[in-house]
C-alpha cells in the first residue's frame, strides 16, 4: 500500500514521542501489505474498523492513540486524515468527512 502522507506520522510522533514505536510498525505494515477489502486489512490489524465512507480506524499503541484513515483498495493507497490520541478522537463530530 501506498500511504499518503508519512509526514503527517512523523510531525506527530516528533511531539509525541511515545506514541513513535507504535506509528512506525504500523506504516512498515501497511506499506508492506496488498489490501483488497476489509478482511486484508483485520488480518493485519485485528482491532481496525470502518467507519463509512472508506474510512477506517486503528487503535494504536494500546488503543492510547487512534489513526484515521481513507483506504482505496484499487490504486492501493492509503490517506492520513487524523492521528492523536483517543480523547482527541472522541471530540471528532463527523468522522465520515474528516
Amino acid at each position: 500500500m501506498r500511504v499518503i502522507a508519512k509526514s503527517t506520522l512523523v510531525n506527530y510522533y516528533t511531539q509525541n514521542p511515545q506514541a513513535k514505536t507504535a506509528l512506525e510498525d504500523w506504516y512498515q505494515k501497511t506499506i508492506d501489505a496488498q489490501w483488497t477489502c476489509f478482511d486484508d486489512i483485520r488480518k493485519t490489524f485485528n482491532t481496525v474498523s470502518i467507519v463509512g465512507n472508506k474510512h477506517y480506524v486503528f487503535n494504536i499503541k494500546g488503543n492510547d492513540y487512534r489513526l484515521v484513515v481513507v483506504i482505496l483498495f484499487t490504486p492501493q493507497s492509503v490517506y492520513i486524515r487524523f492521528v492523536g490520541t483517543h480523547a482527541e478522537y472522541d471530540k471528532i463530530k463527523d468522522i465520515e468527512n474528516l
